[in-house]
Formats: structure tokens, C-alpha cells, sequence
């Protein structure tokens, strides 16, 4: 039986941390019992704050294969890894750019937060604190960066490779390998980002906004459940229309995505773009689902999608202001 307690944090003790980073780019190249994630991260001190302060990373069981900084490979003497802590005791510059290289083991994330591994599809979860687990990072909704993510996996093993965004790039490589690249122009804290890939199903159909960009929407199941989905959709369509009449909040993508897998662990989570739900939110048969369930479907898609503006695009500052969202 564990006896020890989670670390208390409180509101009196909050403070903007020394460092930002508003640039982050990731490239994941899948493997069941290796990942390799490179983090590239675009780091930036604050004013006021002097050369000699150290930059702390967050980590959550992570181990630690290469760190540089423009280029240079940190010597040993110049940071301090543990798999929960990354310092960099003296960076160079005001603003430099950090390469973090770990390796995950999904298969084995039993944990479900971070990156994980379930039914043969790779999945995500980082609210509050799962981002540490992918890669060392200040790891606290102050922080918002703009991301661009690569993901590498092999073809037959995972056909669809999604993230936040819009999608930048796609291709193959040399083995039976591709690859996808999505943009996310909009900065974001971490714990909205999200990889999904993996063979799934997909629904499609599209949406219209007030000022006439036309957004490409996908519902993607578990294959054979396509036909489960076509009340979300329409949920989906009938929410962004309702945000657009009520508040004017016009969606701000080019695609919204949704993931409706049996194994996701939180419910429903609104990462930027690409949201993720346990599929008993998002499908139902038309002869047997009773008019609870389509409410509860209704429900909780529009709340996941109203987290567009109020949750990502403006979001809280530390953990308390959790109801704001």
C-alpha cells in the first residue's frame, strides 16, 4: 500500500516561471517499445531575469539519450537530467534553441497519461501533467508555445497519423515507413497537445463558417463503428453553428478532428483541433440508443468543442483558474 502524498502546490506560491518557450517542434518516430521523441524547443529568457538563473525542465520517467543547444552538445558538466528534472545550469544566451532527445516505451505506459500504446493505437493524454512524460518541458498551462509536429511510423502499423492543427506535409520513407507533418498556428499550453495514429475508421463531412472558409471535419472509430458516428457529426456541425450565432466565435482551423477510441481514459478531452473520446460519448446505433444517450452525445461533444475558445485559445494561467475553462 503506497504511503506517501502528491506535492501540495498552492495559489500563494505561484510565480511566472524565468523562461518561455514559444516555439516547439517535435518530431515522434513510433515504435510499440522504442519512440523516439526530438524535441526542438525555441527558448527565451524573460526580461529582467539574470544569465545566471538555470532553466528547470519538468520530466515524469523519462530517460534522457542527447541534449544540445544551437547545435553544440551540452557537456556533462553543463546540466543535470534525472527522469523526473532537467536543469541547464548556465544557458548560453538569451534566446537559444534546445534539442531534447528521449525514448518512450508506449506499450508499457500503463499509466495512460503521456503517450501511450491500447489496442494497437497510439494515443495521447496531457491534462494536467502528462506532456513531462513525452519530453522535458515547463510543463504548466502559462506557458503557450506554437507547435509543429512530425510523426514517423510504419505504414501498416499506423496508416493514420494525426495531431493538432492543420496538416503541413505528408510522404514515405525508405522501409515501409511515412510520415505526417501538422501545424498548429495557434499557441497553446501543453497539456492540449495530442498524437493519434493507428488503422482506424473514418466519418467525414464538412462545415461552412460565418465567413465562408469551408472547415474539413473527420470522426475517426475503431473500423466497423463508422456507422455509429453519424449523430456526432451532425452534434458536431449543429455546435459549431450554434458558437457562430450566439457569441460570434467563428471556428479557426482549416480541420477539426475527433478520435472515439474504447480505450481513452479521461472521458473527453478538447486538445487544440483534435479531440479525443472514449467512443460511448460519440456513437450510437439508431435503433437501440435511447434519447439519453443522443442528449449525452449532443452534450458533450458541443462542450468539448466550446473548449475552442474558452480552455484553448484563452486559457488559465495556472490550475485554479481551472473553472474558467
Amino acid at each position: 500500500m503506497r504511503t506517501d502524498t502528491g506535492q501540495v502546490f498552492k495559489l500563494e506560491d505561484y510565480r511566472p516561471t524565468d523562461y518561455l518557450i514559444p516555439e516547439t517542434g517535435l518530431t515522434f518516430r513510433l515504435s510499440p517499445e522504442a519512440t523516439r521523441v526530438i524535441a526542438v524547443l525555441t527558448v527565451e529568457r524573460r526580461d529582467g531575469i539574470a544569465a545566471s538563473v538555470p532553466l528547470v525542465l519538468d520530466g515524469d520517467g523519462l530517460t534522457l539519450s542527447r541534449i544540445a543547444i544551437d547545435g553544440r552538445t551540452l557537456a556533462p558538466t553543463d546540466f543535470f537530467a534525472t527522469p523526473d528534472q532537467l536543469t541547464i545550469t548556465t544557458p548560453a544566451a538569451s534566446r537559444f534553441q534546445l534539442l531534447i532527445e528521449t525514448e518512450l516505451a508506449p506499450a508499457h505506459n500503463e499509466a495512460l497519461m503521456g503517450l501511450y500504446r491500447s489496442s494497437n493505437v497510439y494515443c495521447t493524454q496531457c491534462e494536467a501533467e502528462g506532456f513531462r512524460r513525452i519530453t522535458y518541458f515547463l510543463d504548466r498551462p502559462d506557458i503557450l508555445s506554437v507547435y509543429t509536429v512530425r510523426i514517423e511510423a510504419r505504414q501498416h502499423e499506423a496508416p493514420l497519423l494525426l495531431s493538432n492543427g492543420n496538416p503541413a506535409g505528408s510522404g514515405e520513407l525508405a522501409d515501409g515507413w511515412h510520415y505526417a507533418v501538422w501545424h498548429d498556428p495557434f499557441p497553446k499550453p501543453s497539456y492540449l497537445f495530442a498524437l493519434v495514429a493507428g488503422a482506424l475508421g473514418k466519418v467525414a463531412d464538412s462545415f461552412v463558417t460565418l465567413s465562408g472558409r469551408k472547415v474539413e471535419l473527420g470522426i475517426y472509430v475503431e473500423p466497423g463503428k463508422e456507422r455509429l458516428a453519424g449523430y456526432a457529426m451532425d452534434a458536431l456541425k449543429r455546435s459549431m453553428k450554434w458558437d457562430e450565432e450566439a457569441f460570434g466565435r467563428e471556428y479557426d482551423l482549416d480541420v477539426f478532428n475527433i478520435v472515439a477510441v474504447s480505450d481513452f481514459n479521461m472521458g473527453a478531452m478538447e486538445n487544440k483541433g483534435l479531440n479525443i473520446f472514449n467512443d460511448k460519448y460519440v456513437l450510437a446505433d439508431q435503433e437501440t440508443a435511447t434519447d439519453a444517450d443522443f442528449a449525452n452525445i449532443e452534450a458533450i461533444i458541443a462542450h468539448e468543442y466550446f473548449h475552442n475558445w474558452t480552455g484553448n485559445r484563452i486559457t488559465c494561467r495556472d490550475w485554479f483558474q481551472l473553472c474558467l475553462k
